[in-house]
């Protein structure tokens, strides 16, 4: 089974880099302590995480940069794109929950207005999926979020493996059933992708995928 051994290459590092910085200078906030940085990549290194790594936030944010500049707040969305998984818990069911108070904590120590807190407190919550999101910005983050619905076979059979992997306790027969009913969940909905943009792209593989995945 796939376990975490992703690194990320100095140039991915430098774009990790230039992401942060921007996202803070978008916003018109000062960065944060180089340790605040530090801290969230290094919650993406934990050894309980195979999907939900840097490997993970690396594709993310290969994703949002063809869109970014359509953003209607390009600085919240990329760093709600940053927290929407730096808290991650396989066994707990509010990851987001604790990723948008860590956010906000660091928000509103960087200066930041009730409005852009909630927003990106807004952007993460989104990010669990549970119903498609209503905002303009919502809408692409969380597309990109999905995206990974639409990637090569090679790279979804990896992924499956890796969501395997998160969920090791978790006994087959349930983990099975579970997992047909998320996927499930995304084929039956009217369209998996919210924005133009993605859907058109990505909504036919997306159905692939899926559909061989419940398939298997």
């Amino acid at each position: 089974m796939t376990t975490h051994t992703f690194e990320p290459s100095a140039a991915q590092l430098d774009l990790f880099n230039q992401s942060w910085t921007r996202a803070w200078a978008a916003l018109g906030l000062p960065v944060p302590a180089a340790t605040v940085y530090e801290h969230v990549l290094e919650a993406y290194g934990e050894p309980q995480r195979h999907y939900h790594t840097l490997q993970h936030l690396s594709e993310a944010f290969a994703g949002l940069a063809p869109v970014l500049a359509h953003c209607q707040q390009p600085g919240a969305v990329e760093l709600a794109m940053w927290f929407h998984d730096a808290v991650y818990d396989p066994k707990a069911k509010d990851n987001e929950k604790k990723s948008a108070s860590w956010a906000s904590r660091v928000l509103r120590e960087q200066g930041a207005s009730a409005e852009v807190v909630a927003l990106v407190q807004q952007f993460i919550m989104d990010t669990q999926h549970h119903a498609q999101p209503q905002l303009p910005d919502s809408q692409i983050l969380v597309d990109v979020d999905l995206s990974i619905l639409a990637a090569s076979a090679e790279r979804f059979a990896e992924y499956e493996q890796q969501v395997r992997a998160e969920y090791s306790w978790v006994p087959q027969f349930l983990y099975s059933y579970k997992r047909r009913e998320i996927l499930q969940t995304f084929l039956e909905r009217e369209s998996i992708f919210s924005t133009d943009y993605f859907r058109e792209r990505l909504e036919a593989a997306a159905r692939r995928n899926l559909t061989e995945a419940l398939a298997r």
